[in-house]
C-alpha cells in the first residue's frame, strides 16, 4: 500500500514513530516536520485532510500589533518571516503553489484620534519588526497607500500600511502539504478514520475506518452530543466536530502503535486531551464559529488586504476576493452560513466599493479551536509525555503552524523547542485554570 492510500484496510497492527491525529493545518505541518526529521508518520483524519477549520477561504496572515513586545510576538514574527521559505521547499518538490503573497495590509483610521495611536505603533514596528537585514514597517499616512481602493469616508484619521502582513490560499496550502507528504516513503495518510481509543502508556491507538458520509451532520448545541442517528466517541467531541463513531457494520477497527502521538484534531483536541488530564476547573478550550465568503471580482490580486473592525477583504489570484469573518461563541448550526455573514458582506462592500456588485461564489462556515488562554496549545501531557498537544491556533494557525509543528517534533525527540513561549505550552495554560 502506498503512502498516499486513503483507506485503512489493515490487518493486525501498524506502527509509526509519530501518530498524528488530525489532518488540518497543524497536523499537516506536524507531519511534515516529523517526516523531514526522518521519523515514520501515520496521519489519520476523521474526514478529508485539509477539511474542518483549515478548509476555509480567507487566508489572511496578520501579525500581532508591534507594541508591548514579548516572546509570543517574537515567535509569531519569526514564523511569518520564515513561512515563504518553508512553503518554497514544498512547492519545489511538488510543483504546486500555496498562493502566498507578502501583500501587506491597509487599515483605514475612521477617527482622527486613532492617528496618534498608529504613530506610536509605527515607532514600535521600527524597533521590533526586523530580523537581520529584513525589516517590515507600520507606515502611517494621511493619504491612502493605494488610490481608489478603500472608501474615503473610512479614512478620516489617515491610513496604516502594514508591510509584514501576507495572504495565502488556505486550501492551496493544505493541498500542498498533503501532496508533499504523499511523496514521502516514511509517511502514510489515512482519511475517514476516527480515533476510537487511545492507550497512552502502551503507545497504542484504535482507529475506526469508515466510508465517507455524504454530508456532515450538524452537532447539537450541547457539548459532546450529536444528532440522534450519530453516536459519540469516547472523547465526547465538541459541537461542530467531524469526529464520529462509524455506523455499525460499516467500519473496520485497526490498531496503530506509536512512540509519540500529536493531538491535532482542532476543536476535538480539547476533550481528547482532557480525557488524559486530572479534572479541570473549566474546559481546556472551545469552538468558535467563523463564517466567510469568496467573491468573484477583477480586483488586482497584488493589492494589500483591507482590514477594519474585524472585517477582512483578501484579494486572491484568478479574480477572487475572500471576505470574512465572524467570531461566534454561540451558534445553533456549526456548518451553516446565515445573516451574520450577510452583515459582514454588507460592511465589506461599503469598505471596498469595487465589491459592491461582486458575485458571491462560495459561502463557508467552520469551527475554530480557541484554547482557554486564546493562544496555541503545544506540548506534552503531564504523566503522558508521549502525547503531545498541537492545537488551539484559533485565527493565527496558518501563519505559525510550521514552527509549532517543529516544536511538537522537538518535544518528541527530547529537545527543548527554540523560542516557544510559556503561554503557548500546554503546561503553561493549564497552570492558569487549575
Amino acid at each position: 500500500m502506498s503512502s498516499g492510500d486513503k483507506s485503512l484496510s489493515l490487518s493486525g497492527q501498524s506502527k509509526a514513530d509519530i501518530l498524528v491525529v488530525g489532518g488540518g493545518i497543524m497536523g499537516l505541518w506536524g507531519a511534515v516536520k516529523a517526516a523531514q526529521a526522518g521519523l515514520s508518520v501515520i496521519l489519520v483524519d476523521a474526514g478529508e485532510i485539509g477539511g474542518g477549520a483549515s478548509g476555509g477561504v480567507l487566508g489572511a496572515l496578520f501579525p500581532w500589533m508591534p507594541d508591548r513586545w514579548d516572546a509570543k510576538k517574537q515567535f509569531q514574527y519569526d514564523a511569518l518571516v520564515g513561512l515563504p521559505e518553508e512553503l518554497a521547499v514544498l512547492e519545489a518538490a511538488t510543483g504546486l503553489s500555496a498562493a502566498f503573497r507578502r501583500s501587506g495590509r491597509i487599515i483605514p483610521l475612521p477617527k482622527s484620534h486613532l492617528k496618534a495611536i498608529a504613530l506610536r505603533h509605527q515607532a514600535d514596528a521600527l524597533n521590533n519588526w526586523h530580523q537581520g537585514d529584513i525589516r517590515f514597517f507600520w507606515h502611517v499616512s494621511d493619504t491612502p497607500p493605494v488610490a481608489d481602493y478603500i472608501a474615503p469616508e473610512f479614512g478620516e484619521g489617515g491610513y496604516v500600511n502594514d508591510t509584514l502582513a501576507a495572504r495565502a490560499a488556505p486550501r492551496a496550502v493544505t493541498a500542498l502539504l498533503k501532496a508533499w507528504l504523499e511523496r514521502q516513503p516514511n509517511v502514510r495518510l489515512i482519511e475517514h478514520a476516527a480515533l476510537a481509543s487511545l492507550d497512552a502508556p502502551k503507545g497504542r491507538a484504535e482507529v475506526a475506518a469508515f466510508a465517507p458520509h455524504p454530508s456532515p451532520l450538524p452537532a447539537s448545541g450541547e457539548r459532546g452530543q450529536w444528532s440522534a442517528d450519530r453516536a459519540t466517541i469516547p472523547f465526547a467531541p465538541l459541537a461542530g466536530s467531524r469526529w464520529r463513531q462509524p455506523d455499525e457494520g460499516q467500519s473496520s477497527i485497526s490498531t496503530i502503535t506509536f512512540s509519540h502521538t500529536f493531538i491535532a484534531a482542532g476543536v476535538d483536541s480539547f476533550p481528547m486531551l482532557e480525557n488524559l488530564l486530572p479534572p479541570l476547573a473549566k474546559p481546556l478550550g472551545q469552538g468558535v464559529k467563523g463564517q466567510a465568503a469568496m467573491l468573484r471580482s477583477d480586483i488586482d490580486p497584488a493589492l494589500p488586504v483591507a482590514f477594519l473592525d474585524g472585517i477582512y477583504i483578501v484579494p486572491h489570484e484568478n479574480g477572487y476576493v475572500a471576505v470574512g469573518s465572524t467570531s461566534e461563541n454561540h451558534y445553533a448550526d456549526p456548518l451553516s452560513t446565515d445573516q451574520h455573514l450577510d452583515h459582514v458582506l454588507e460592511k465589506a462592500r461599503a469598505l471596498v466599493p469595487a465589491l459592491a456588485r461582486a458575485e458571491v461564489v462560495a459561502r463557508w462556515a467552520g469551527i475554530r479551536p480557541k484554547s482557554i488562554g486564546r493562544d496555541p496549545l503545544v506540548g506534552p501531557v503531564a504523566d503522558h509525555p508521549n502525547v503531545i498537544s498541537l492545537t488551539g491556533g484559533f485565527k493565527i494557525s496558518f501563519g505559525m503552524a510550521h514552527r509549532l509543528g517543529q516544536c511538537a517534533v522537538d518535544f518528541a525527540m527530547g529537545r527543548e523547542p527554540e523560542g516557544l513561549p510559556e503561554n503557548f505550552t500546554l503546561s503553561g495554560q493549564l497552570s492558569s485554570i487549575r
